[in-house]
């Protein structure tokens, strides 16, 4: 984090060194500014002061070197309208600017509909000359403008950046400016995200007026307004336009302050800038070239700077599979839903330090990407996005209404967009844009894609995250993206496939939850989308098994990106990695990045699943149904799918163990002849019992390497061998060497292996159709059996010398998993037609409904328990789930889960059954 921090330091010295010292206009004299009390403090909150009120400057891209901070104590007042300006009448209150009124540290704390904002300012004397602009980040929603009681401007729009040229209406000495705002929130007619007047459960406080920063420039009259900066890295240049007023500009790239390449073109049309050797912009990477234009010709002398990042976007078939591809090559996206909302100034963070620190934190956590949740950010969020390394999937904030949006709100929901869209299409880190979220006012959602591509046709669109959820509209033809939303987390067979137009995406997940005392928004109200935790462990250990699950669906289902709702906590929503007030991180970061580190490895081929069964899928176009499996000893690959035969998934699913030769790398163990593994012997990959010599073990050892789309397996102990599919047999194959199957033709995608969920997933087994009873192995209660009584699964002492009722309830048939035939049911011995089932992670006895959620509940997969013999019975879709006994009950369980019985003492022993014959053949 040192070194980080460093360089965070030196990029922002290098980018405000090509300013003055900022200037800021003293405060309105009448006006007294009381903050109020937050719900929470951040480490931030009393570093703002009306001296200090985000006093950096606020566009990054577009950089002046003279420029007046407005941002500071105004008058305000509430009023009916905006009809009325008070012009030379002072308003009674005193509001930090550029703090949402409903926040604390704007020092008003409640909502209007309709507001004033008053104060002077003095032009400085070296501005003479020159066109003077009034510049907003953002203000909710619409607003009236006067200098000295002329009217300067009407803007409508709560989410982008806007100016008015004032010059006409200035005077020398003081200068009264007025802000009237409009901003009703509710009402279903313009853009508000979530935010509500009356907040409650997913929808949270409003943010209205000035929420961003407010400023004085001076321009001349041919002037720059926007640099549109559109990477073209197959050509080696800068595609450039820039946007303002005048004839011709000179625009130059430099790195490191040496220019590196220029180019002179018109004002409004593309300039062609050489950007030779590019080094391309990545999250592992996040390298940016700075950008110098200026105007030239008559009327010319404007100078700006700004910068930005060579990097392609685009989507690709990579092993097989439709994935988005950053520079050509397929990089998970590992995100989490950040909404941008702070306890102390709601939509605007306090300090840029601040703003800078939330996504330091989710670089540092392991995460590649940020979904920006139906919020835009100021322009130096995007900044420290493009700095630390961030992909950003950009939200387009909702209208209102949930579902069916008034026809009149159409036009000032595209108007909007679209100005977001142009105003953000320069920044490096945003590689997708999504209009619509669940459904809420979804509306035209064909053209609307149509809209966004012809505005920015370089990036990936998302038409409706959450497609599969709540009011969503049906799916068009043209969007890029098949977007699920899964809270539950979703099995192998829950999330959608992509298909040959569309990646697939998890795009919300998690909502994981803690209370941490000292730090709820509202003690005791706090939610989550899921259980409550109750510490640090059992948290994090939750997570940790959800993101393995994530991996798992990366090669088995084409997964291609997840979000984890979310960095941070949001007012009563308790399910961030932080707290809201950004001071406890409630979940072990070294254990939150490792798994982390681990998905992006799986998704990159360089490391696969351990200790857990897998199947190794062919990847080469025309033979993806086909899988790696021995026969006769020898390895080939075969077809196979749901109508197979048991023997052959079984003979396709093995056990990833570390490497016999090098624990680093991995071995494969066969899940029907345990203690035999495959190895090369003559090329030929075969499965052969383990000799214990260290031949062997060099000859069962593979090392994971980044394929093409999945994973190379390189042999341990010949170097630049790999397993390789030929004629549908496998060898360890060296490109190009001297045997048949070490042909060039299709090498790459012959090598690359994806390694997905097991095809046979219970990794013991059980007999089909034959009665077992199921002993606990738990020293000190071995002579206690699973058993029903009054429908519910308990544990009790069963002997010879007991009665045959107690024999037969602790008696079952075990059969074909309802759901998942690689699994088991167990059918109860004296209620035929009745199964095990759990509900409420309790197990139960219940007869079928005929739903698949029965089903489900009631398979089970076996895998090796902890002592000899012993076997889990593993929830089908309660992931980590392993029914377990606990103070004579019986449940489905997780290793140091949320729930009493989820206690990770003994845990091992008391999910481990031995299975005995039948107490009632």
């Amino acid at each position: 984090m040192i070194s980080l921090r460093r360089v965070l330091a030196a990029a922002t010295a290098l980018l405000l060194s090509a300013v003055c010292p900022v200037l800021t206009a003293p405060a309105a004299s009448a006006a007294v500014w009381q903050p109020k009390t937050p719900p929470l403090s951040t480490p931030w909150t009393a570093q703002v002061s009306p001296a200090n009120a985000l006093p950096d400057y606020p566009r990054p891209q577009l950089v002046r070197p003279d420029w007046l901070n407005l941002n500071g104590v105004w008058e305000f007042a509430g009023a009916p309208d905006l009809d009325s300006p008070p012009i030379g009448r002072t308003l009674p209150e005193g509001v930090l600017v550029p703090y949402p009124i409903e926040s604390a540290l704007s020092g008003i704390k409640r909502h209007e509909d309709a507001m004033f904002y008053r104060r002077t300012f003095t032009v400085p004397s070296g501005w003479s000359g020159r066109r003077v602009m009034l510049n907003f980040g953002a203000v909710t929603w619409e607003t009236r403008v006067w200098v000295n009681g002329v009217q300067a401007g009407r803007h409508t729009g709560g989410y982008d950046a806007f100016s008015f040229d004032i010059t006409s209406a200035l005077r020398p000495g003081d200068n009264e400016l007025i802000v009237g705002v409009s901003s009703p929130v509710d009402g279903g007619t313009f853009p508000i995200g979530k935010q509500r007047r009356n907040p409650g459960g997913i929808w949270y406080t409003a943010s209205s007026g000035i929420w961003q920063t407010v400023w004085l420039e001076p321009v001349n009259a041919a002037h720059v307004t926007r640099l549109d900066t559109t990477p073209d890295v197959s050509a080696g240049v800068l595609d450039l336009v820039v946007q303002g007023t005048g004839g011709q500009a000179r625009a130059e790239v430099l790195s490191g302050g040496t220019v590196v390449g220029s180019a002179t073109g018109a004002v409004g049309a593309h300039i062609r800038v050489p950007v030779p050797n590019a080094r391309l912009w990545s999250p592992d990477d996040p390298f940016l070239y700075d950008l110098r234009v200026t105007l030239t010709g008559s009327g010319g002398g404007d100078v700006v700077t700004g910068y930005f990042g060579m990097r392609s976007i685009g989507k690709a078939v990579v092993g097989g599979v439709l994935r988005p591809v950053l520079n050509g090559k397929f990089v998970f996206h590992l995100g989490t839903l950040d909404q941008g909302y702070w306890p102390d100034g709601v939509y605007t963070a306090p300090t840029d330090e601040a703003l800078r620190f939330d996504l330091e934190r989710q670089k540092a956590l392991g995460f590649t990407m940020v979904r920006k949740h139906i919020k835009v950010e100021p322009a130096r969020w995007y900044y420290w996005a493009d700095k630390l390394g961030l992909m950003v999937w950009q939200d387009m904030p909702s209208l209102d209404a949930v579902d069916d949006p008034p026809e009149r709100s159409h036009a000032n929901y595209e108007s909007e967009l679209r100005r977001i869209v142009e105003q953000l299409k320069g920044i490096t880190s945003i590689v997708m844009w999504v209009p619509f979220n669940e459904g809420w006012g979804e509306y035209d959602n064909q053209r609307i894609v149509d809209l966004v591509r012809s505005i920015d046709p370089t990036r990936l669109i998302d038409h409706d995250s959450g497609s599969n959820c709540c009011v969503s509209d049906p799916e068009p033809t043209n969007g890029d993206v098949i977007d699920d939303h899964w809270y539950q987390v979703p099995g192998e067979g829950d999330t959608r496939l992509p298909t040959a137009t569309r990646i697939a995406v998890l795009g919300e997940f998690g909502g994981l939850g803690r209370r941490v005392q000292g730090h709820e928004y509202q003690p005791g109200a706090g939610f989550a989308y899921g259980d409550l935790y109750p510490d640090e462990g059992s948290l994090t250990n939750r997570y940790v098994e959800i993101t393995r699950q994530v991996e798992r669906l990366v090669h088995t289902r084409g997964l291609s990106a997840s979000v984890y709702t979310e960095p941070y906590d949001v007012e009563n929503e308790v399910n961030g990695f932080y707290t809201y007030d950004r001071r406890v991180l409630k979940m072990t970061e070294s254990r939150v990045r490792e798994a982390n580190r681990r998905l992006l490895a799986v998704a990159a081929g360089t490391d696969v699943p351990r200790g857990e069964p897998v199947s190794l899928r062919v990847t080469t176009p025309g033979y993806t149904t086909r899988y790696l499996r021995h026969q006769d000893g020898l390895a080939r690959t075969d077809v196979i799918d749901g109508g197979s035969a048991d023997l052959a998934k079984q003979d396709a699913t093995f056990w990833t163990r570390p490497g016999l030769a090098d624990s680093s790398c991995v071995s494969f163990e066969s899940r029907d002849f345990p203690g035999e593994y495959l190895r090369h012997s003559d090329y030929r990959l075969r499965r052969d019992r383990q000799d214990g010599t260290a031949l062997f073990a060099a000859d069962a050892t593979f090392c994971p390497r980044e394929g093409q789309g999945g994973t190379r397996l390189e042999s341990y102990n010949l170097r630049g061998y790999f397993v390789r599919h030929h004629n549908a047999l496998v060898y360890v194959a060296k490109q190009g060497g001297a045997n048949p199957w070490d042909a060039a033709a299709s090498f790459a995608a012959d090598t690359t292996w994806a390694v997905t969920v097991p095809l046979w997933r219970s990794g013991a087994g059980l007999p089909l159709d034959q009665a077992r009873s199921f002993r606990v192995t738990t020293a000190g209660f071995t002579d206690r059996y699973l058993r029903h009584r009054d429908s519910l699964a308990r544990t009790d002492v069963v002997t010879a010398g007991s009665d045959a009722l107690l024999k037969s309830d602790a008696t079952f048939v075990v059969r074909r998993g309802l759901a998942d035939p690689t699994c088991y049911s167990l059918e109860s011995r004296n209620y035929p037609g009745r199964y095990l089932r759990h509900s409420n992670f309790r197990v139960r006895l219940d007869a079928p409904d005929g739903g698949d959620l029965f089903r489900r509940d009631a398979t089970f997969c076996a895998q090796p328990g902890s002592t000899p013999g012993s076997v889990l019975l593993a929830s089908l879709n309660e992931l980590g789930g392993n029914v377990r006994h606990y103070a004579e009950e019986v449940w489905v369980a997780s290793d140091g889960g949320a729930h009493p019985y989820d206690n990770p003492a003994s845990y091992a022993e008391d999910v481990s059954w031995a299975v005995t014959a039948a107490w009632a053949p």
